[in-house]
């Protein structure tokens, strides 16, 4: 695991052998925040990490500057991995939580400038994702969420849909408010 850009650019991390998750790809990564650098200022923006797993992902947007990063992850070895990270960079703006995402969701409140997820590939849920986040209107006007998810999953039907790119079997769908 390295960070690809920002402050923290070259960092690498080892999660534990038989992590219990799946970390985004290089490549899937990199896609992904130059999407997002053509469209967002990240200095200061609020973002949930769904699903956060090592935290790949969260320090991507950490090294780029944001304001706020929440991560959230059920799994006491994720957060455990993520925590130690914490410390090791000193990142006071990373709020880590051990809770289900959904339950997580279901309780919060706020906005967010980026929601991004990254549920288990076969995580039962997925298309209720984009809905639970929109009805709890936990995005600000010009928010995106994010959602990665693999090939056998479709988010072309679920509200306020935008577009899916794929990227070596790794897809993000991306979500706005209409």
């Amino acid at each position: 695991m390295r960070i690809i850009s920002g402050a923290l650019k070259g960092k690498r991390f080892f999660p534990p052998k038989k992590f219990p998750s799946r970390p985004t790809t290089d490549l899937a990564k990199e896609s992904l925040f130059n999407i997002l650098d053509n469209r967002v200022y990240f200095e200061k923006l609020e973002v949930l990490d769904l699903f956060a797993g090592t935290g790949n992902v969260s320090l991507e947007f950490l090294s780029r500057g944001v304001g706020k990063l929440i991560s959230i992850d059920s799994h006491f070895v994720s957060n455990r991995f993520q925590e130690k990270l914490k410390r090791e960079l000193d990142l006071k703006n990373w709020l880590i939580y051990k809770q289900d995402a959904i339950k997580y969701l279901e309780n919060a409140t706020g906005q967010f400038d980026i929601i991004f997820a990254d549920p288990p590939f076969d995580f039962k849920d997925t298309n209720n994702l984009p809905a639970l986040i929109f009805d709890k209107n936990l995005l600000v006007d010009d928010g995106i969420l994010v959602v990665e998810h693999g090939q056998e999953t479709n988010m072309s039907h679920c509200v306020n849909y935008k577009l899916t790119r794929n990227y070596g079997g790794v897809y993000f769908s991306f979500f706005e408010k209409d």
